[in-house]
């Protein structure tokens, strides 16, 4: 690593070379603790930005880290960004409002940095603090919550959501990950705590917190007033019967309303805005060309706009590029004037514009992969190489247990591999030259002078890594709601058995809302609106026979209430066979040896957290020495089949016979294959 005094007190912007991509971590760790400032990293894209999220922190566990996103949908959307993303952008912008005693990286993205954004002023105006004994009336909160953002439910269960019942008000705010709880007493608050969105249940309490807005775009009698004036004087009288001016006049929420956001507010800024003078900035080699298409896209979806846009009332009236875009132009002046620096993944001659930092990427193994050699024993005999040469040999891995897989086989290979859980213990025993494997979210390695680090996928290839992606029960019924036919069955959580007959559109105000109707007994309707889908679920049963609930009737109550009885029972059934079960004696199967490990290599996916789980529990059952009682479930494609494979492969190497039972002959064939294969 060169001296970053140079990089610190630069006049002008430089060109970090040599930096490679695995790099750029640990790279932005160093900058942002020798700087004065924070530091700050613009990347191509929102998977570059996660990646060095991600793995910045390993290099530097004291090192705080902002993440800023752009927005999840596309310039000149009808629907807005997604209210997490929302959050995680308010959260940064408030974040950098304040100073931090430690080191701080924000890390974003080329088109987050290409958005204007609300001004440090409106940030700071827009938040608010509860503690005990703060004092709002219950009108007033359900007002500063429905102009910050938030839509009022019934029961809170996702961001942006709150609910008032008596003297409590729940709220699921931005950069929370759970619910908080406002206790009060009259119009005193007395306690704060936080719950379980999932079961509602209370597990913790704080002692102050900040509440952030749920949108960017503020609702108040201000905001109101500017948007009608500047939208009546860009768009003409004739605008004011558009259903999004119709809205937003009568105080109310629209998709999509966040790309007309400098019409609410004074003065919009940059991201440049938000920071001190004393930030060190840099920017990805590969993010000039993602600012160019950017510029592109901009342009071409704001010309589909105007050629698809008409007087006619309703149809969508775009604003200018540079409105809610900064232009290539000013992009630019930006960059120069804020000294941002560009890392390089090639080497470049040192000079007064080139700070060279000798980071090479790791070996690739690929050649060996092709001609179909002993991948652990080549990679096992260069780590061996690396320590005797000098250098620190490191291997990261992608998760605890294949980080152990690959140190058991290359010790198995003649290279003694230790396992180390953290940076500092990973240097501290590569130094004498020792191997040592780790946990570390990159997809490439990199070396220098002093140590070289590969990475999983260096070794094994192209590994097919499922993100952590969350969907909540509301996403899944949005999408089942497509294969509803009109007729069928749904079920509300408090009304029962209702006749699903379509999206019906509700005059609310002087525009129309989508609902969801319903019909029970008697021909009673219920409209729910479709932002509180969740409270309903496809019934999952035989519909010949069924009888539609009353609407307010006592049935579904009853019915609801014999059925959590009956599960009692059924609990205590299960509990006394299980006492039973648990008395009983089986084969004691454990996984031993590299073999189990070369086994596991070969599948060519990362294991999901849930999978990586079902197969503990089998495994554990199998060293348990008792029979096994346990149901894997899963859909099509979700990985049961890897889960049972692992199982049978430790059975058949205890000396215990395995026998594949499947419903079909088609379905036993493919297991078969896929048996012989592994």
């Amino acid at each position: 690593m060169p001296d970053l005094s140079r990089l610190l007190t630069a006049e002008k912007p430089l060109t970090l070379s040599s930096v490679a991509r695995g790099a750029q971590p640990l790279v932005l760790a160093d900058i942002a603790r020798a700087s004065k400032g924070r530091a700050v990293f613009i990347g191509p894209d929102e998977a570059a930005m996660r990646n060095i999220s991600e793995a910045a922190q390993y290099f530097a566990p004291e090192l705080e880290v902002i993440e800023f996103p752009s927005w999840d949908c596309l310039p000149y959307d009808r629907s807005s960004p997604a209210l997490s993303v929302s959050a995680r952008r308010l959260a940064a912008l408030n974040r950098l409002q304040n100073s931090s005693a430690g080191s701080q990286l924000l890390v974003t993205t080329i088109n987050a940095v290409l958005q204007r954004a609300l001004s440090p002023f409106r940030i700071r105006e827009s938040v608010r603090e509860f503690k005990p004994g703060y004092e709002i009336g219950h009108e007033s909160l359900a007002a500063l919550l429905q102009r910050q953002g938030y839509t009022r439910s019934d029961t809170v269960v996702d961001h942006g959501e709150f609910a008032m019942r008596g003297s409590i008000v729940d709220i699921f705010p931005s950069g929370l990950e759970h619910g908080l709880r406002l206790d009060f007493f009259g119009d005193e608050l007395e306690s704060l705590r936080i719950f379980d969105p999932t079961t509602q249940m209370t597990i913790g309490t704080l002692d102050s917190h900040l509440l952030l807005p749920a949108s960017e775009a503020l609702i108040d009698d201000e905001s109101i007033k500017l948007f009608r004036g500047r939208y009546r004087e860009l768009f003409g009288a004739t605008a004011t019967q558009d259903p999004l001016y119709e809205a937003i006049s009568d105080g109310r929420r629209m998709a999509g309303m966040e790309h007309w956001l400098p019409l609410f507010e004074e003065r919009m800024v940059t991201l440049f805005d938000h920071l001190g003078e004393d930030d060190l900035l840099v920017i990805d080699g590969g993010a000039t060309g993602a600012a160019e298409e950017r510029f592109r896209d901009i342009a071409d979806y704001h010309q589909a706009r105007l050629k698809a846009a008409g007087q006619a009332a309703g149809n969508y009236r775009p604003l200018t590029t540079d409105t809610l875009y900064l232009a290539a132009d000013e992009f630019n002046e930006r960059l120069e004037r804020h000294r941002v620096h560009k890392t390089v993944i090639f080497a470049e001659p040192e000079s007064d514009s080139v700070l060279d930092f000798g980071i090479s990427s790791a070996r690739d193994f690929a050649p060996e992969r092709a001609r179909g050699d002993n991948i652990y024993e080549t990679a096992a005999s260069h780590l061996k190489q690396l320590g005797k040469a000098g250098k620190r040999p490191i291997i990261a891995a992608y998760s605890n247990g294949s980080r152990a897989r690959i140190a058991s086989i290359l010790t198995e290979a003649g290279t003694k591999t230790v396992l180390a859980d953290s940076w500092q213990e990973a240097l501290g025993f590569s130094a004498k030259g020792q191997p040592v494997a780790t946990v570390l979210p990159l997809d490439s390695g990199f070396a220098n002078d002093e140590l070289e680090l590969l990475t999983e996928q260096d070794v094994l290839g192209d590994r097919l890594v499922r993100r952590k992606k969350k969907r909540n029960d509301a996403d899944a019924f949005l999408a089942e709601l497509q294969a509803l036919g009109r007729g069928d069955l749904v079920v509300h959580v408090e009304h029962g058995i209702g006749k699903y007959l379509g999206l019906e559109p509700v005059p609310v105000g002087k525009s129309q809302h989508d609902c969801v109707m319903l019909e029970y007994k008697g021909g009673d309707k219920l409209y729910i609106p479709v932002e509180n889908i969740d409270v309903l679920s496809r019934y999952g049963s035989s519909e010949d026979t069924v009888m539609l609930d009353r609407l307010g009737g006592e049935a579904w109550q009853k019915r609801r209430a014999r059925l959590r009885e009956r599960i009692r029972e059924i609990a205590g059934e299960l509990m006394e066979v299980a006492a039973q079960r648990a008395l009983r004696k089986a084969p004691v199967l454990q996984a031993e040896g590299s073999g189990f490990d070369q086994f596991v290599e070969k599948f060519p996916w990362q294991e999901t957290d849930d999978q990586e789980a079902a197969i503990t529990d089998v495994l554990r059952d199998l060293e348990s020495g008792r029979p096994m009682d346990r149901l894997v479930c899963g859909d099509v494609g979700f990985g049961k089949t890897e889960v049972a494979l692992r199982a049978a492969f430790i059975a058949a190497m205890g000396g215990q016979q395995v026998a594949l039972v499947a419903p079909t002959t088609l379905l036993a064939r493919q297991h078969y294959t896929n048996f012989v294969e592994r």
